[in-house]
Order: structure tokens, then C-alpha cells, then sequence
């Protein structure tokens, strides 16, 4: 006998909707075990049942944990709960509303997995973090998936081979008993007529502005609204004396409801959460045969344009509810032969019977379909071993590539690029890009951290041609230094004009104390260090002359390069605030191997006059015109050949079987790997496999972290690109994403992006809406943003890696952990694999360089054969 262990974010006694309607009716031929996320309780776990139908048992575990839902801190207490819910020796069918329970699966080795995809719970608000991913997780699982509606269908099928659209349908008997208008509810007795009603949930997918606007348009229009208040505050909706909140009303009542009213309403704001809605309330009204008008939802308009009323905008939806009340007899019969013949297609005992059909007939999944569960499942060797694996071994098919690629950022997209269709690439985002992603907020485009482009090189110069097309921006460079309460053009030691004498005089005398202190060695010319990430901290060893000479540290490199003066005021300031370590901890071989010579006449010329605009091959950038950097990593999808797998994350390499598992189960097994992830979780993915040198080596590798603050004000707040701030601000630096490009800013809108470093040497001294909160108040400080300034947009995203620190042991430490790689077919390219520090036209350049490797490698191993 099979039992249906059903996981659902939707409390059965919420709304009553399709959950409860296929599953009241699929409970006539199995045992159906309705799963709710846990609640807390501070006593001792347990598993709360009750029975609210014939069949149905209803599970709502109680745990002391506090997070909400299926949340991972939870698993470890509802794992062995779930483990002992459907009886000894039956069968279980899982069945999922909600991918966040997939790793309850382990606990259940079910026969069959069904996803019944009701909503696209990623659009809706504050989804969680992992939903995405564990929806692609269980895609991969699944053995059937339904799909609520045909926009959800069309979004499912290419993800899956199995997939069928059951729409929402309706139980027109007891819907049909609103046809008596004599029934009343009590709620109506002191709501005079017309009626305009709605009943539903009151969440984001609601427009509280259009049942406003309806409100007012008629003030002798009663609007009902009857639902509970969900994700939204209540003090959003709209307060008429004629619009009447209801609450959230039992299913027995609709018909009650329905029967007093004269226009059904279906005012949903078009949004991401609405986009794939396909709501059961259209039938239900069509039931009770009451004119209904709706705002455009997909799978609303499309197969019942006929029938509804479709109204785009406020005025439009007013007039469509002014032409319903005023409907003549023979506009209500054709009203009422078009709604009956659409409800008489379609019906919940139809959709529960197919579904059941489809349940009965799903081929046995050999890999996953187990023997009958023991009476103790503690005792399953396999369970155990199940429960303590970070990989869910769900499918031990392990499809076979050419080259695998680890990570979709700039690197790995190049090395996808220049590959075949051999290639499968692998990223644990939910979009391409890695650090070079962009982010959408209130229609402000903002980067992780600012970007730019700008090379040196042919090859990179075409390749930005072939990504992007004319959708490019090239502007002078704008970048200045903000100290002293003025700016000063960037580079500082070149722009000293305008700081207080005082400063201007520390300046030069330690320049030139610095310059005839080293000058007894040779001089030769000095080669120009490209600073196209824009951080300020490589142009300090540009200059025009240097010296063959030993330097212990940062430090001392930072005092013999500019002198006493320039590293006070700024080079060391500003280093410690972006590298977060002493700088005595640093080398400096990323720097080049010669000392510069300070540059007298440009400090000097640039002390008495003001610096004249950038010159020279760094002083012109390039920017996506539209889309923020996003559109450059976006550019390279159309000219990858091979297979790109987006919320992959991979969690283990298995370096001698040439092996990479996900952590939703999949594995993949290649002839060469190309790994772009950091070189110490890529360590770490391997695990003891990695001699114990290998992985104290790859510890021993240290990074700093960066958080962006994202900020739209309403005025134009700078003509700036970047500043850097070498004091007391939070922020090291501002990219100015409204100046990168005018298309990253909405009508009357202008965002930057504030910088900063932390690492467990220097942690942040505020986090989450305090850190936001507190970046402000540093803009406020340095005349970012002004008294009246309205903030628009006020976000956050994180860069666990984004530099590699060049510590005493790094070289050593990198040496080790590729040694020890080389022997597998590993090729290691990018920032944080090579940990290096590059830019982004390296980043394009290391990609390709992966790619030719395993050409190479290729044709040798074609030439050998042949011979």
C-alpha cells in the first residue's frame, strides 16, 4: 500500500485551496500524511496530529528551534520525526508544494516524488535564500511534476521530462449554491448594495492602490474584501468608509459571500509574484455566474479574456465594474452560457482522478525505489549513512562531459567561451556573472562592488566587442580622493593641489627625502602596474623611475616609494582600511619586482596647480550602457556551445575518479576539470583526499572580504566615478553606479555604491539595517547625500572573497596546494583559484588560457594515438 507524505508551506487550515482539494480527494485510495512547517514550542520535539478530513492526517511537528519554516536549523529534529510518520512496510509517495523540505527526503526513501508546483514561491516576497536551488535539486529528483497553471508549465517543462498542466479548477456543486441570492451572510447586514467583492489572501500579489482607487471612484460602491492580511503591513491597505474587511472566512461561507455579491474582483498587482498566478477564485466566481473583472494576469486573460473582463490600468478597471452593473438581460445570458460552459470542463474529482492515473503508472525509479521500510530505521546502515552525508545520494547517475567548469564568473564564462559543447559549467548562483553580477532595486541597477573595462590587450578590446555590441559606454575616467574635507584627483600624490599647506609640505619633503635616500642604487624605468580594478591600491608603484632593492613588507614599501608625507596622508590610511591587516603582514611581489622612485615633478607640478583630467591608456573606461556589468557576463550565453547549470553547488571533488558531486545529489564524471572556485574551498571539496600539508596549506590562505551598501538618492549627488576615502568613514571607497552609465539609474533616480572591507581581523562594527543605516550617516558626513535627500534604494550584498591577501606565506601556500593538484587534471584559473591578484580583462584572458590548456592537452593525447 502506498502512503502520500506531502511537505507544504500552506497550513491546511489556511485558505482552503488547492492543496486541500486534491489531497481530501486522493485520500479516497491512499493514506495522505500532510506535513506543516514545524512551530515553536520550548518543550521537549514532538509531532503534533489531528485529522480535519477522512484519510488526512495533519503533522505539525514542535520544536524549540525559532527559525520559520523548513529552515535548515530545523532538519536535524524533524529528520527522525519524519522518518517514523508513514507505516512500516507501506510505500511512500513524497509529494512536495514546497522544494525547502527536500532534505526531509533522506528520511523517507520514497517510491515516487511528486512536485505539484502551485506557485513560483521564488517571486513571492522574502523568499528563502536556498529556494532555487532545492527547486532545481528536486526537478532533478522528481519522477512527476505538475505544474498549477499554463505560464508555470511553460516556466517547468523544458526543466523537466515529465511535466503536466493542471490548471486550478473548481467544485461547482457547492460554489453553485451562491445561484441562491437569497443566502446571506452575516457579515452583509450593514453593507448596503452595489457589492464589489474579493476574497483571497492579502499579500504582495494584492493592489491595496487599485481597491482604493475603485473605492473612490464610486463612493456608493461597497467594496468587500474578506482574507487574511499576509507579508504586508496592514497599514498599507486602504481605509473608505466603503471599503469592509472581512478577515479570512471559512470555505463553507464563499457561497454566502458570493451570493450577496454583484461584481466578482480579482485587483492583482502585476509583479513578479503574480506573473505565473493561476488563481482558483476565477472559476469559483464563474460558478456563481457573477460578472467578474480582473487586471491582466497571464493565465486570467489568456484562456478567459472571453469571459472576464480585463482591466489594465485604474480607470479602465473602474469603467469594466461600471459596465458589469450595468449588464443587460441578454449581456447576463451570454455572461452566464460562456461560464457554465467553462466550468463544466473541469472539475477537482477530474484533476485528482488524472493525477492519480499518472501516480499508479509512474515507472518504478530503480536507483531510488527501496525495499519496504524497516520498523527501525536507525537500524539501515544506508539511512545512517544517508543522514550524515552533506550530499544527498539520491541519484548515483553520474552523466559523463568532456570538461567540467567550477564557477560562472568572468573566468569560468571565458573558459566556457572557448571550449566546445563538450563543456558543462557549473555555478552555484542563480545567475551568471560571479562577483561581476549585477542587482535590480526600485529600478536602480547596482554591481557586487564597482567594475570596470578597460585593457590593454587585442583580444580582450574584441571580446568586449563580440559580449556586448553596441550596449557600451566609454567616458573619461572621473576618480578622485576625498581627505582633508576636499577632493583631490586620484592618483593623490600627483593632485595635491588644494590640501592645506601644511599636508601639501609633509608631502614633498618625504618625497623627496624617499627620492636621494634611494637613489645611490641604479635607476632603470619603471613598469607601469595596471590599477583597472579601480581599488587605489596598485597605482602606488607608479612612477616614472626605480630601483633594484630589497623590501621587507607593504610598509616599508609604501615609506620608500612616496616618502613620510604621502604615506601618512593617504597610501597607509587608505591600505589598512582596504586590506584590514597590518601591512607589515604583506610582500609585495604582486607590486612588481622593482622599488619606484618617487616622481618629483609630478608631485610638484600637481602641488601648485590643478591636476588637468587623466591621461594616458588608463584614463578611459568602459561600462555596460545598459544592464550593469550583468550585461558584459550576460553577453557571453549566446556563444557558449556547451551546458550551463545555474544554483549547482558543488560540494565535493573527487579528483582520482574525476568525479564532482552537487549538493542536491547529482554527480558528474569528466576528463578534465577547470576549477575557478576559491583554491581553498575547492581544498576543501576534496577533503581528506588532500594530504593533511595540502589542506593546512590551503587554511593557511588568507582573504578579505568586501560588503557593498547600495544607495539611491534623488538627485544627482556627484560627477564623480569613484572616490576613495582614506579616513574615518566606514567606506574605502564610492563607485558611483549613476555615473558608470546613465542606464543604471530610473527617472529622477541616482545610485552609488559604498565599499568596505572586513575580515576576522577587522569585522564591521554593525551589520544588517545598522550597517545601511550607518553608511548613510558616513554619506551625510562627506556630502554624499544632503539634508532632503529622499533614499530611494538602501541595500546590501556580500563578497565573502574579493582579495586575495598577499601574506609571507602565500606563495608557499598556493605552491603547495598546485603541486599537489597538478597530477589530476585540475587546471586552476581566475583570482581566487590561482589566488592572484587580477583584474577583470585578466579574468577573460585566464579563461581562455584554461580553455587552451585542456586543447593542448587534447591534441597531444590525438597526436599519440595516431601514432
Amino acid at each position: 500500500m502506498s502512503t502520500i507524505v506531502v511537505f507544504s508551506h500552506l497550513r491546511w487550515d489556511f485558505v482552503f485551496q488547492r492543496p486541500q482539494h486534491l489531497l481530501s480527494r486522493l485520500a479516497q485510495h491512499y493514506p495522505v500524511l500532510f506535513v506543516e512547517e514545524p512551530v515553536y514550542d520550548d518543550g521537549a520535539p514532538f509531532m503534533e496530529r489531528s485529522s480535519p478530513a477522512p484519510n488526512v492526517t495533519v503533522c505539525r511537528a514542535h520544536t524549540p528551534i525559532q527559525a520559520v519554516g523548513f529552515h535548515d536549523e530545523q532538519l536535524r529534529v524533524l529528520q527522525p520525526m519524519v522518518a517514523q510518520l508513514a507505516p512500516p512496510g507501506d510505500e511512500v509517495v513524497a509529494w512536495f508544494y514546497t522544494p525547502m523540505a527536500l532534505p526531509l527526503l533522506q528520511s523517507l526513501r520514497p517510491a515516487l516524488v511528486v512536485y505539484d508546483c502551485m506557485d513560483e514561491l521564488a517571486s513571492f516576497k522574502n523568499p528563502p535564500k536556498q529556494l532555487l536551488q532545492r527547486e532545481s535539486a528536486l526537478l532533478s529528483i522528481a519522477d512527476l511534476v505538475f505544474a498549477g497553471g499554463p505560464s508555470l508549465y511553460e516556466a517547468k517543462r523544458h526543466r523537466h521530462p515529465n511535466v503536466h498542466c493542471f490548471s486550478s479548477s473548481v467544485d461547482v456543486v457547492h460554489f453553485q449554491q451562491a445561484l441562491d441570492r437569497t443566502r446571506a451572510h452575516p457579515q452583509h447586514d450593514a453593507v448596503p448594495r452595489p457589492r464589489l467583492g474579493f476574497y483571497g489572501v492579502l499579500d504582495e500579489r494584492f493592489d491595496p492602490d487599485l481597491a482604493g482607487a475603485v473605492a473612490d471612484a464610486h463612493p456608493e460602491w461597497q467594496v468587500v474584501l474578506a482574507g487574511p492580511v499576509v507579508k504586508i503591513d496592514p497599514e498599507r491597505l486602504p481605509r473608505r468608509p466603503n471599503i469592509h474587511y472581512l478577515g479570512q472566512q471559512p470555505y463553507s461561507a464563499l457561497p454566502d459571500l458570493l451570493a450577496g455579491w454583484d461584481v466578482c474582483l480579482m485587483p492583482f498587482a502585476i509583479n513578479e509574484a503574480t506573473r505565473f498566478i493561476s488563481p482558483t477564485k476565477v472559476l469559483e466566481y464563474m460558478a456563481a455566474q457573477l460578472p467578474i473583472v480582473s487586471t491582466p494576469i497571464a493565465d486570467v486573460a489568456n484562456p478567459y479574456g472571453h469571459v472576464v473582463a480585463i482591466a489594465e490600468t485604474p480607470d479602465e478597471f473602474v469603467a469594466a465594474c461600471e459596465a458589469a452593473l450595468a449588464h443587460t438581460p441578454e449581456q447576463r445570458r451570454h455572461m452566464v452560457d460562456a461560464m457554465q460552459a467553462v466550468v463544466a470542463a473541469t472539475s477537482w474529482d477530474n484533476t485528482a482522478a488524472r493525477m492519480r492515473e499518472l501516480i499508479d503508472t509512474a515507472p518504478p525509479h530503480t536507483d531510488r525505489r527501496a525495499t519496504p521500510r524497516s520498523l527501525d530505521a536507525a537500524d539501515d546502515p544506508a539511512a545512517a549513512a544517508l543522514r550524515r552525508s552533506k550530499v544527498n545520494p539520491l541519484r548515483a547517475h553520474e552523466p559523463h562531459v568532456g570538461t567540467v567548469v567550477i564557477g560562472g564568473g568572468p573566468t569560468g564564462l571565458s573558459a566556457a567561451y572557448h571550449l566546445g559543447g563538450d563543456t558543462l559549467l557549473l555555478d552555484r548562483n542563480e545567475s551568471v556573472g560571479g562577483w561581476c553580477r549585477s542587482i535590480e532595486d526600485n529600478g536602480f541597477t547596482f554591481d557586487y562592488a564597482g567594475h570596470i573595462m578597460f585593457s590593454n590587450d587585442p583580444y580582450v578590446l574584441k571580446m568586449y566587442e563580440v559580449l556586448l555590441g553596441d550596449n557600451v559606454h566609454w567616458q573619461n575616467r572621473e576618480a578622485w580622493v576625498y581627505s582633508k574635507g576636499v577632493y583631490t584627483r586620484y592618483p593623490f600624490q600627483g593632485a595635491l593641489y588644494g590640501l592645506p599647506p601644511k599636508v601639501v609640505t609633509e608631502c614633498i619633503m618625504g618625497a623627496i627625502e624617499a627620492r636621494y635616500e634611494s637613489a645611490e642604487g641604479k635607476t632603470t624605468a619603471a613598469q607601469a602596474v595596471d590599477d583597472c580594478c579601480a581599488d587605489g591600491t596598485t597605482d602606488v608603484c607608479n612612477t616614472d623611475r626605480a630601483v633594484k632593492g630589497e623590501v621587507r613588507n607593504f610598509e616599508q614599501f609604501i615609506y620608500k616609494v612616496w616618502g613620510k608625507g604621502i604615506a601618512k596622508h593617504f597610501a597607509m590610511p587608505y591600505n589598512r582600511k582596504i586590506w584590514t591587516v597590518p601591512l607589515s603582514e604583506m610582500e609585495t611581489s604582486w607590486l612588481g619586482g622593482r622599488v619606484p622612485l618617487p616622481n618629483l615633478e609630478e608631485i610638484i607640478q600637481g602641488a601648485l596647480e590643478p591636476s588637468p583630467k587623466p591621461l594616458g591608456p588608463n584614463a578611459r573606461f568602459g561600462y555596460p550602457l545598459k544592464g550593469g556589468f550583468q550585461a558584459l557576463m550576460n553577453g557571453f550565453l549566446p556563444h557558449i556551445k556547451g551546458k550551463i547549470e545555474l544554483s549547482a553547488d558543488v560540494v565535493q571533488v573527487l579528483p582520482r575518479e574525476h568525479i564532482v558531486a552537487l549538493r542536491d545529489g547529482r554527480r558528474f564524471r569528466y576528463d578534465d576539470l577547470i576549477s575557478t572556485m576559491p583554491l581553498p574551498e575547492l581544498i576543501k571539496a576534496i577533503g581528506n583526499e588532500a594530504p593533511e600539508e595540502v589542506r593546512a596549506a590551503a587554511k593557511g590562505l588568507r582573504h578579505v572580504s568586501i560588503r557593498c551598501v547600495n544607495i539611491g538618492i534623488d538627485r544627482v549627488a556627484t560627477d564623480k566615478h569613484w572616490i576613495y576615502y582614506p579616513e574615518d568613514t566606514i567606506f574605502h571607497r564610492i563607485f558611483v553606479q549613476g555615473n558608470a552609465s546613465p542606464g543604471c539609474n530610473p527617472p529622477g533616480g541616482f545610485g552609488f555604491t559604498c565599499e568596505m572591507s572586513y575580515s576576522p581581523y577587522k569585522p564591521l562594527p554593525v551589520d544588517g539595517e545598522a550597517l545601511i543605516a550607518r553608511a548613510i550617516e558616513d554619506c551625510r558626513k562627506v556630502g554624499m547625500i544632503r539634508d532632503g535627500d529622499t533614499i530611494l534604494a538602501a541595500n546590501q550584498v556580500d563578497m565573502p572573497y574579493a582579495y586575495v591577501l598577499y601574506d609571507h606565506a602565500r606563495a608557499r601556500n598556493v605552491e603547495t596546494c598546485k603541486a599537489w593538484l597538478k597530477q589530476f587534471d585540475i587546471t586552476l584559473v581566475g583570482r581566487y583559484s590561482e589566488w592572484e591578484y587580477y583584474n577583470s580583462d585578466h579574468a577573460l584572458l585566464a579563461g581562455k588560457r584554461g580553455a587552451d590548456i585542456v586543447h593542448a592537452k587534447r591534441a597531444r593525447a590525438q597526436k599519440a594515438s595516431s601514432e
